[in-house]
């Protein structure tokens, strides 16, 4: 709900009307104008009766938002996020940030190679699954424990931060001591039990879309978390399903404007997964900088026709140093540096 203020509106009235909001439960963001002050209420507002706080004098109008997220909102929050990923910052106009490395960790020696070779080509944050959500029960499943410390150890010796998938609650403790960016997939953006659990950290967050979610179903996932107490969210797209079967999934690069327009939060883009095929991850890669993305998330791998898990969809370390020199230069022709 917006509340705008009569012009001049007593500082003690507008002092009482926060106190009245908040003794019911509400949050208030307040916005200031050179000639107005406006009120933006999260919360519960369905039992507030419009007419009744247009009784008060100083109210010139009030209007209920359409959007159910408040925090997400950029009519809250004019100005863009910038998260930061332990020195790394994302979003805002900062540069393009790209994350790489394997789908999953499948070896210490193996993920440290990668990460070298990553780092080297222009990679700023090492990507790694150690947890492996995976289709059927029988696919390799990840290290687990293993598979984070050999995260750690890999970030030692690159100095890169780390993503890895987070998918379930038991696990957070773990996540929030060793890895600086936390994953959640697309099979549990609508797990709400662990958003909220990851909203009660203040550990920066990469919020996949679900793989058949709309974009509201998303924006408002990435409110569960900032309604727990983090505002460190990261949009990260990683295709749709759709009728389609060319690719993986379906690549909705529209998401990008869009989100930019009802949100202050970065958006990542995932070709890998989207496309499913590692002679298109280049293209969809472009097109998502072209489109202002504020960074790409790229699964590498030595071996690819020996990777446990996405090996068809993985660039060898040649490949994806390809990709950085000209995602650098579609970068420098849209106003923006990598």
């Amino acid at each position: 709900m917006i509340i705008t203020l009569k012009k001049n509106a007593p500082q003690v009235e507008v002092d009482a009307l926060i106190h009245h909001f908040e003794g019911m439960g509400l949050k208030v963001n307040m916005i200031h104008g050179d000639n107005w002050n406006v009120f933006g209420l999260v919360g519960d507002t369905t039992h507030l009766d419009e007419r009744s706080i247009l009784a008060n004098q100083w109210v010139e109008n009030v209007q209920r938002v359409q959007a159910p997220y408040k925090l997400a909102n950029r009519m809250f929050h004019p100005e863009d996020t910038v998260v930061d990923v332990s020195g790394i910052k994302i979003g805002a106009g900062q540069p393009v940030v790209i994350m790489a490395g394997p789908c999953a960790v499948e070896s210490k020696e193996g993920l440290c190679e990668i990460a070298q070779e990553v780092k080297s080509a222009g990679a700023e944050i090492l990507r790694g699954g150690a947890y492996k959500p995976r289709t059927s029960p029988y696919s390799f499943q990840g290290l687990g424990t293993e598979g984070v410390m050999d995260l750690v150890e890999a970030r030692k010796r690159t100095g890169m931060p780390v993503v890895s998938e987070l998918m379930s609650v038991d696990k957070l403790d773990e996540f929030v001591e060793n890895v600086d960016l936390i994953q959640i997939g697309a099979r549990n953006m609508q797990n709400f039990d662990l958003l909220k659990a990851v909203g009660r950290t203040n550990k920066p967050v990469l919020l996949k879309r679900g793989m058949s979610a709309t974009i509201e179903e998303w924006i408002m996932s990435a409110e569960y978390i900032m309604a727990s107490g983090n505002p460190n969210v990261i949009f990260c797209e990683r295709g749709i399903r759709t009728f389609e079967k060319y690719t993986r999934n379906t690549m909705d690069l529209a998401v990008v404007p869009i989100l930019k327009d009802k949100t202050h939060l970065p958006v990542v883009i995932d070709p890998s997964h989207a496309t499913g095929d590692w002679k298109l991850v280049k293209a969809v890669s472009l097109a998502a900088i072209a489109a202002g993305a504020d960074g790409l998330i790229i699964e590498c791998h030595n071996h690819p026709e020996m990777a446990l898990s996405d090996g068809m969809q993985s660039l060898k370390p040649e490949k994806f140093a390809d990709l950085v020199q000209s995602a650098r230069k579609v970068a420098e022709a849209v106003g923006r540096t990598l």
